[in-house]
């Protein structure tokens, strides 16, 4: 991911959060995970250091390559909308301060959710923590507290392994989910079926967005 190149002012407010590098704002369905099928409006931030080689979203790496935009312009967007539930996305989202943000929503009675790897330090506040751990920057542990859903993206026969080494970390109230990689799902669904069905803590998570040809 490359550094965003700014003035010292524009620095300072990306650091306090006041500005963030919005990839897209959009209102749809829910598509995966324990709010599935619920409408609310998505806001993707731009910048990713993870760098998942399944990853369908590539074009949000790239910080640089999306506009700073005030965070009151985002909560004006994001409160126009029907639903009162935002669930804040990437890239990976909390390389950025969301505390403005994140209180910002929760002071206009919005739900605010988000999806996160958990590579980075934790900021904002927040109704749902969707912790998706990716081998290639595993989280802090701070993360497993906080999580109320882990959602792990299986990908080979290997991941279901690893997806209970973070299973045994997060606590009881957490809702556990295994999600096929969506190129590889015809051959792990089945597998997922019968793993669930023989360690039924967990549940099965579909991309159901895909299937409803949605964002």
């Amino acid at each position: 991911m490359k550094v965003l190149e700014l003035t010292s002012e524009m620095s300072d407010l990306l650091g306090k959060g006041v500005v963030l590098p919005i990839m897209e704002q959009f209102y749809t369905i829910q598509g995966e995970g324990f709010h599935t099928g619920k409408a609310a409006y998505f806001i993707r931030i731009g910048g990713c250091d993870v760098g998942c080689h399944w990853c369908d979203v590539k074009e949000s790496w790239d910080a640089s390559k999306h506009p700073l935009i005030k965070v009151s312009s985002v909560v004006h967007d994001a409160t126009a909308q029907p639903s009162s539930t935002v669930v804040i996305t990437g890239g990976e989202p909390l390389m950025f301060n969301l505390t403005h943000l994140t209180k910002s929503l929760s002071d206009r009675n919005i739900q605010v959710h988000v999806e996160t790897s958990g590579a980075h330090s934790f900021s904002g506040q927040f109704d749902w923590v969707c912790l998706s751990p990716k081998k290639t920057a595993p989280p802090k542990n701070e993360y497993y507290s906080k999580a109320n859903e882990l959602k792990m993206i299986i990908h080979n026969r290997h991941d279901f392994e690893w997806a209970n080494t973070h299973a045994s970390k997060v606590s009881e109230d957490c809702v556990l989910y295994l999600q096929p990689e969506w190129s590889k799902r015809n051959e792990m669904m089945p597998l997922i079926v019968d793993y669930v069905m023989k360690n039924p803590r967990w549940n099965v998570s579909l991309q159901s967005h895909k299937y409803m040809n949605i964002p």
